[in-house]
């Protein structure tokens, strides 16, 4: 049985500044990315997730020399998102050093893109981003653009082409509970993780330890990734991670 990771995010605005954000609107700047590397870095994390955000309205590629320097202070797995949209660009990346790459909007506008990365650097590297938003009926649509494209897809139905096409793992994030800290969309998570055969990484909401809970027992999540958690409480991942184990969650601890 695979142990449940618990990932701190990264988040990245205009290029250098590390940020919190809520339902992937109102920012709040943090600090450099390269502190929240060290910090987390020092904590002995699972993995790390870092998102360009503002890269592909930007309409520019990964800041390449600022993931080297992140690099240079991060020993643990770094997934990194964000103005990805070619094979020469996620080569670039898994050669400075990146574990895995996640793929969002561009995914959608070329599905075949996550055909291409799995087969050239294995499934394993690939992770499917996909953002989904709730509406007053309990359907779901995924959006792009960091959150600002509606796309008409079901989240459910594009986890499983994603899959398909070789994504070796899934990341939901719940747009409506980003940032606000009142549990994870445990419904959301579900669906996508009942309905693939990969790992699903839950996002979005977590602001106690029994939302990291929840998304495991309710929500199926293999890993769980947050950020003001982290940013504005005492909680630590490893104090999640301690949590999870008394619950009878295996984790890697």
């Amino acid at each position: 049985m695979l142990k449940t990771r618990v990932i701190p995010i990264v988040l990245l605005k205009d290029g250098e500044v590390a940020v919190k954000s809520v339902r992937f609107g109102w920012l709040r700047p943090i600090n450099h990315p390269v502190n929240s590397v060290r910090v987390y870095n020092a904590r002995d994390v699972d993995e790390l997730l870092f998102l360009d955000i503002s890269a592909t309205r930007e309409k520019r590629k990964p800041l390449l020399d600022l993931i080297a320097l992140i690099l240079d202070d991060c020993f643990m797995p770094l997934t990194v998102g964000g103005g990805v949209k070619d094979l020469e660009t996620m080569h670039d990346l898994l050669k400075v050093g990146a574990d895995k790459i996640a793929i969002n909007t561009q995914a959608v506008i070329t599905p075949q893109l996550i055909t291409q990365g799995a087969k050239e650097f294995g499934s394993q590297c690939i992770v499917a981003s996909i953002d989904a938003k709730k509406y007053d009926n309990g359907t779901y649509e995924v959006f792009t653009q960091a959150g600002t494209q509606p796309t008409g897809y079901d989240p459910v139905a594009w986890a499983k082409e994603m899959e398909a096409r070789g994504a070796g793992e899934i990341l939901i994030q719940s747009i409506d509970n980003d940032g606000t800290e009142e549990g994870y969309d445990t419904q959301l998570i579900r669906s996508v993780a009942d309905a693939v055969n990969v790992p699903v990484i839950a996002a979005g909401g977590a602001g106690k330890l029994q939302d990291f809970l929840q998304a495991v027992k309710k929500g199926h999540a293999s890993a769980l990734a947050a950020s003001s958690i982290f940013l504005f409480t005492d909680i630590t991942p490893n104090t999640v991670k301690k949590y999870l184990k008394k619950q009878g969650v295996q984790t890697r601890i």
